[in-house]
């Protein structure tokens, strides 16, 4: 296994007297748009100072201290030396507490994935953890230091590669008990409605192509930003704009007849061998 993805660090995964040397690789690549600060009359970039909120002057490094807020108006001081001490021992293990199915963690709690890759001779430890976690249908709950900082993570098996997972703390998980859910036994859903519903998302289903979406965003700013280029930024490009459509909202939303409305599209766009498939039987 050759990746040619960065590589975080060199550690093993370790749990009970199990020690499997492996490498922690970045799984994604950052693909967002950069866009810098500048000066319009000159073009020289534009940075950040450090500025009293108060007084709106700039302070000097060496006089800025870190405080956390104990109340509303108060802070506690801490030292580089007090920070240092509560900072994770970087130990470059991942050490894994317990095993759980991964079906129970819900989806909020899933953060940033790294790849796992064996090291050295640890090939047949490495797919032994791999295959096992598969068979099993289990996941390894971890905890581990990046870069300084102590993240719980999730092992999580895949047919040809062991996934690390940061997670996040339970205490950074809002309860849903913050929002109003209405129960289903008082949403007045019909059987009928149901049915329809079922109907509409068995229309609209196919195979998981991520390829198939695109960041739209992205892709126009990069083509103003290649025309202006091709125009060594002297003439200003023109371009059509998209019209914005506007979809009104009644006051009372017939939920029957937009799953009809949704449901006669979607068989609308399908080849014709396709629609006996999803026949209307309302």
């Amino acid at each position: 296994m050759t990746p040619a993805t960065r590589t975080i660090w060199n550690g093993a995964i370790s749990f009970g007297l199990v020690y499997i040397p492996v490498a922690l690789h970045t799984a994604t690549r950052e693909s967002g748009l950069d866009f810098d600060w500048l000066d319009k009359r000159t073009m020289d970039p534009v940075g950040y100072k450090r500025i009293n909120k108060q007084t709106g002057k700039e302070i000097d490094k060496e006089n800025i201290v870190k405080g956390i807020a104990y109340d509303k108006e108060r802070y506690v001081i801490l030292s580089d030396e007090e920070i240092k001490y509560a900072l994770p021992k970087s130990t470059q293990v991942i050490e894994i507490e317990s095993f759980v199915c991964g079906e129970e963690i819900p989806l909020v709690y899933f953060e940033r994935p790294y790849y796992l890759a064996p090291l050295g001779e640890s090939d047949k430890a490495y797919v032994l953890l791999r295959e096992t976690l598969l068979k099993a249908k289990r996941v390894g709950i971890a905890k581990v230091v990046i870069h300084t900082k102590q993240h719980l993570a999730a092992i999580i098996p895949t047919e040809s590669v062991l996934v690390l997972i940061l997670l996040r703390w339970a205490n950074q998980i809002r309860p849903t008990e913050d929002f109003s859910f209405t129960p289903l036994a008082e949403a007045g859903v019909t059987e009928r409605e149901y049915a329809m519903a079922d109907q509409l998302v068995q229309a609209m289903s196919e195979s998981w192509k991520p390829e198939k979406f695109e960041d739209s965003f992205k892709n126009k700013v990069m083509a103003i930003v290649e025309e202006k280029a091709k125009a060594d930024d002297i003439q200003t490009v023109n371009r059509s704009e998209s019209e914005a459509e506007n979809v009104g909202m009644a006051d009372v939303v017939d939920f029957t007849e937009l799953l009809r409305k949704s449901l006669q599209r979607e068989k609308e766009s399908q080849p014709p061998e396709d629609m006996e498939k999803t026949k209307d039987n309302f």
